[in-house]
This record gives structure tokens, C-alpha cells and sequence, in this order.
């Protein structure tokens, strides 16, 4: 154990994590320089395109040190996007140690300072990497100095090194063997194994990512999952090298996978201690917290004939996403769906993609909205996520929603217009901290319905891509919540209403009403499109009627035989008006939800 390592690579978004990642594998000569490929542990194309890492990923690197033992160091990839941060509390329980990896040229984030916290929490050995130095902005000192004193860091043990030419890395792999301590464990103990993460194979079953705290696994041997006590036989033990490499067996400290013919992922939860069914150990290890969803949609396939499928593309994309949760759900305007709950904005977009992309389904998603508390006049107390579900206002004692504690650093110059932004967001008991010279850590209270809109969007080009922003959930506090209806013709079109702040109503019903204008068609009769919160209508724009020209034949005569015609188109109309149902179609929908979320 003397020779292995377990770290992992944490960092803000787009800090160079996976780039660090592809150097350290070229110099451990894992891939030849035919089959390399950058971002080589993001297995997943929306990865790729996008540049950033979703799924946390291992790998166990041989490395021979320059005193001349080989080392086994087990690298954990971590994503750095806020929505995706419990795969990184995940990833870390299962090392010692961490690079915490700072951009040259940007200095600390907000995510850095999450991240170092995460660690923290799980008592890793923390080493700075400096990154990107080769950059012609790069402050390298400034940025010591930001390390030294935001971040309470030891400034000697400071990495310097550029991902994309792979300087300093060699200094990183021998400062990973120095400074961070060798995994604690005893093979001779009774089996333990934390399992950290779980990924399907639809040839093969569930494949257990999983570090090994105690004792040694083997082929053959009969396993317990102690949260269910569910018993399976291990048919394959071994370790992540590019491709999975199979072992004799897994001991104390090692990092590797597990494969036992589980149907499931949801057998094999992260967090779950594994051990021997002859001879248990005493007490399972401390796992994870469980992971809440704080954003709901309702996702409805375009064709309804596409439902089944799309049940059935979520079941798999949940086998790979834990994160993911669904139920069935259905609307009069469109037909069966299934209500989702994800971690954010990015996690919505990312399921979206993979449905539509590998599942080949188009889709429509409703507004989304976080989970309110409501407090009833018979003491009940009962949670809604969905305005379908939306208690009669006359049984209503009081409405919490959920705050965030936001932390968001931007350079000095732009304080002006970010307090405005927060402000606007119903922000409060806003605090500054001014960590260096020129740059402000702004924190900030917020309902966390005002920012899952375009919160993060905004501050971006309010900061001109300087802003970085990061929250954590703080609680529930009392709100003045209406539900905004729109209707078409008099008739409520539910999969347009959702759950908003009375001061906020008008503005949201205002531009749903004029965006359906854009795009409902004009008919033979008038169209009222209305917004409305209760009784009350809030905002009202009327699509004009087609009119046809009845007195073209009347030329020249008596005023009255047109006066006539006229009067008869008129209660044609108003017959039509009373029968008529008037077809939304669907990019009606898509316009008014993109403009929302945009």
C-alpha cells in the first residue's frame, strides 16, 4: 500500500481538469499517440462538444518515480459545474488526496472555494496546481498570493504547469508521491467497500466504481450490499486502465470496479458498503447524503404515440444519472408526460439532449419550478412542485420557498450592476469581501425560483464572462406565491401556467401573452389571449380576425344592403366565437417556454 495513491482533480469549470488529466495518462504511456484523443475520460459526446465533464471518471496510472519505484496512482476526473457537484463529493470519499487546480489567468473562483470545502470536508490532503502559465495574461505570483491568502493554502507546496504543452506535470506526479499519503486499510480485516458510483451495461449489468477501505475481494466470492442485503456473486474484479483491466483481486486501498450481475443501478446505490455474506464486517461505512432534486419540469413527447419510448429512455438514463428522478404526469393541452426533478439548469438541459440525441425523441419541456412548501388552514402541510397542483387560495395559511446563500466574485468594476441584478432577483442581506486587490467576493440571498430562470446568463454578460457564481441551499421562507394561468379564447391552457412571485406576475403573463400572439395563427374570428392569477385578469392582447370581403360584389347601390352584409358576417363570428377551440401549435409552446427560460 506503501505504492499506491488515490487523488482526484477538482476545480472551477473550463480550470483545465480533464486536459491535466490527458498529460499525466500520454506520460504514463496508457495510450499510444494514434489512439489519443483529447478529453480521453469523457466517454460521452455532449461532453465533448460542450467541454466539460459530467460523469466523474477513474483511472489507474503506473508511474515510475525518480527514485526509481513504480507508483499505482489512481486519478478521479471530477466535473466542475455547480449542478454536477455531488458527483465530486462522491469521487472525493473515495481518495486521500486532491489537486486543486487554479487557472493561471482567472485566479480563484467561486467553485474553487466550493470545491476546497468539499475536500476539506472529507479531510484530503490538499496540493494548488497553477495551470495554463503558459497564457499571456497569466499572473502566476498574483495568483500564489490569492492561494496563500483566500484559500489558507501552503504556498511552497505550489505546482506550476501548463496542461496543453505538459510542463510541470512531471514536478505534479512526484509531489502527488511526497505530499499526499499513502491509503489506510488492512486486508486482513473483514471486507469493506464503498461503492461511489454505478454505471449500466446492457451487455454485462451494473458496473460498481468502488474503493476498497478493508479486506480483499476476489472472483467467486459471495458479496452483501448491506443497505439492501442483497447478495450477489462476483464474477469480475479489476481496474480502470482506458479500458477496464481484470484483476486476481481488489485489496485494502485500491480503486477499481466490480461486476456481479446486477440487473439495477438502483441495487448498487453510491454510498452502499459492500462486504463478505459469510463474514460481514461489524457496521457499514458513512455514506452519502442523499441527493435531492431542487429543479421540476414536465417533459411531454411531441408525438404522443412516442410516450412508451420515452418512459422507457428515462428508465435507462436513470440507470447512468442517480441524480434524475421522474413520475408520471399528464396535461390536457399535451397529452401524457412524465414530471422530472434535476439539479439545476445544466442538468435539465444535458437530460434533454441525451433524450432527444440518443433516444431519437423530440420533446417539449414546461416552465420549471423549484418544490414550495404550503402551509393549510386545517394544519396540513403539503409540498407542489407543479402548478396542476396548485391548493384553492382560500385554504392557504402561508407559502415558504427555498433561499440559496449565492456567492458570487467578480472584479470590482462590475459591483454596480450585479448588486442591481441581485436586487431585482429579490436579493437580500447582501455582504461583501473585497479576498485581493480589484476583485470582490459578493454573498448574497436569493430565492432559488428567481435563479434558476437566467440568473447565471446574466451575470455573465453583466460580468462579460468574468463572473463566477455558486450556491448551496440555505432554507424555506415565507412568499406571496400566485398561480399565473393563460388563457386562449377563455379556455385555461395549463401546460402554460406556473407558480411565480406576486410582483413578478404581470411582467412573466405580459410576455407570454405577446409571444403567443407571435405564433398562434390568425383565425376567422377574434382571439383573446389573457394571463390571469385567480379571478383576476393581469394582461390581455387580442389576435385580430381574418376578415373577408362580403361587399366586394356591392358595387355602388344603397348603403344599407352592405350595412346588411356586414351585420351577418358580424354574427357569424360571434357564433363562431362561442364554438370555435382554437389549436395551439406546438412551437407556440416551444416559444413561450424558450423565452421563459431564456
Amino acid at each position: 500500500m506503501e505504492h499506491i495513491r488515490n487523488f482526484s482533480i477538482i476545480a472551477h469549470i473550463d480550470h483545465g481538469k480533464s486536459t491535466l488529466a490527458d498529460r499525466m495518462i500520454q506520460m504514463c504511456s496508457m495510450v499510444s499517440d494514434r489512439d489519443f484523443k483529447d478529453q480521453l475520460l469523457d466517454n460521452m459526446d455532449i461532453e465533448r462538444e460542450r467541454g466539460i465533464t459530467i460523469k466523474s471518471q477513474t483511472i489507474c496510472l503506473p508511474y515510475k518515480a525518480r527514485n526509481g519505484k513504480t507508483y499505482a496512482l489512481n486519478l478521479v476526473d471530477t466535473p466542475g459545474h455547480v449542478d454536477f457537484s455531488y458527483e465530486v463529493s462522491r469521487a472525493l470519499a473515495s481518495c486521500e488526496g486532491a489537486l486543486l487546480i487554479v487557472d493561471a489567468a482567472q485566479g480563484v473562483e467561486a467553485q474553487t472555494l466550493a470545491n476546497l470545502y468539499l475536500a476539506m470536508e472529507n479531510e484530503l490532503d490538499v496540493i494548488p496546481v497553477i495551470n495554463k502559465i503558459d497564457l499571456p495574461s497569466a499572473e502566476p505570483e498574483t495568483v500564489s498570493l490569492q492561494i496563500e491568502e483566500d484559500l489558507g493554502l501552503d504556498s511552497d507546496m505550489i505546482q506550476l504547469c501548463s496542461a496543453k504543452d505538459g510542463t510541470g506535470v512531471e514536478d505534479i506526479f512526484e509531489a502527488i508521491i511526497t505530499y499526499l499519503p499513502p491509503p489506510e486499510g488492512d486486508p486482513d480485516k473483514p471486507l469493506q467497500i464503498l461503492i461511489f458510483d454505478a454505471n449500466y451495461d446492457s451487455y454485462r449489468g451494473t458496473i460498481i466504481s468502488c474503493r476498497v477501505i478493508n479486506g480483499i475481494v476476489r472472483p467467486g466470492d459471495q458479496i452483501l450490499f448491506m443497505s439492501t442485503n442483497a447478495s450477489y456473486r462476483v464474477e469480475e474484479v479489476g481496474l480502470y486502465r482506458v479500458k477496464k483491466d481484470p484483476q486476481k483481486q481488489l485489496k485494502a486501498g485500491e480503486v477499481g470496479y466490480i461486476l456481479a450481475g446486477i440487473k439495477s443501478v438502483n441495487d448498487a446505490k453510491p454510498g452502499d458498503t459492500i462486504t463478505h455474506s459469510i463474514a460481514p464486517c461489524e457496521s457499514p461505512l458513512p455514506g452519502f447524503k442523499e441527493i435531492q432534486p431542487v429543479v421540476f419540469s414536465s417533459i411531454y413527447p411531441i408525438s404522443s404515440d412516442d410516450y412508451e419510448d420515452l418512459g422507457a429512455a428515462l428508465e435507462k438514463l436513470q440507470l447512468n444519472d442517480a441524480a434524475l428522478s421522474f413520475q408520471k404526469d399528464s396535461s390536457a393541452a399535451l397529452g401524457f408526460g412524465f414530471r422530472c426533478g434535476f439539479l439545476g439548469l445544466l442538468h435539465l438541459e444535458v437530460v434533454q439532449e441525451r433524450l432527444e440525441r440518443e433516444f431519437d425523441i423530440s420533446l417539449i419541456l414546461t416552465v420549471p419550478s423549484v418544490r414550495y412548501h404550503f402551509f393549510l388552514s386545517d394544519k396540513s402541510e403539503i409540498m407542489v412542485d407543479n402548478p396542476a397542483h396548485f391548493p384553492d387560495p382560500s385554504k392557504i395559511q402561508c407559502i415558504k420557498e427555498p433561499y440559496i446563500k449565492a456567492s458570487i466574485l467578480i472584479p470590482e468594476r462590475y459591483m454596480g450592476a450585479v448588486m442591481t441584478l441581485c436586487i431585482e432577483r429579490r436579493g437580500e442581506n447582501t455582504n461583501y469581501l473585497y479576498p485581493t486587490p480589484g476583485r470582490i467576493e459578493l454573498t448574497c440571498e436569493l430565492p432559488l425560483a428567481e435563479v434558476i430562470y437566467d440568473f447565471y446568463d446574466r451575470l455573465k454578460s453583466i460580468s462579460q464572462g468574468y463572473g463566477s457564481f455558486d450556491y448551496e441551499i440555505l432554507d424555506y421562507r415565507p412568499s406571496d406565491l400566485v398561480k399565473l394561468e393563460i388563457l386562449v379564447n377563455g379556455e385555461v391552457v395549463d401546460a402554460l401556467s406556473q407558480l411565480v412571485h406576486r410582483s413578478n406576475a404581470r411582467a412573466r403573463g405580459l410576455s407570454a401573452c405577446d409571444r403567443l400572439k407571435e405564433e398562434i395563427p390568425r383565425q376567422m374570428f377574434k382571439i383573446a389571449i389573457q394571463a390571469a392569477t385567480g379571478n383576476t385578469i393581469i394582461a390581455r392582447t387580442n389576435i385580430s380576425a381574418l376578415r373577408k370581403d362580403v361587399t366586394a360584389k356591392c358595387y355602388g347601390g344603397d348603403i344599407t344592403r352592405k350595412r346588411k352584409l356586414l351585420e351577418k358576417q358580424k354574427a357569424g363570428k360571434k357564433r363562431m366565437k362561442t364554438v370555435g377551440n382554437v389549436d395551439i401549435p406546438q412551437n407556440a409552446f416551444l416559444a413561450v417556454l424558450k423565452r421563459d427560460i431564456d
